[in-house]
């Protein structure tokens, strides 16, 4: 079976309560703030490793 027929779709329009609207914003934005943790923890460790490699450059020039 070779099906080589390309399904598209395209929403127009989508219903849904204010209520539930403001309901969901709020859990992913309590759901974002771990993500952020653990974000802000890896960019720390970078700078902390970037900043011992090039830290002693400063010294020497």
């Amino acid at each position: 079976m070779d099906n080589n027929e390309i399904n598209e779709v395209i929403i127009v329009d989508v219903k849904m309560p204010f209520l539930s609207m403001v309901v969901f914003m709020v859990k992913a934005a309590i759901a974002s703030i771990p993500a952020f943790i653990i974000l802000a923890i890896i960019g720390g460790i970078f700078s902390v490793v970037l900043g011992g490699i090039f830290g002693g450059i400063g010294g020497i020039l």
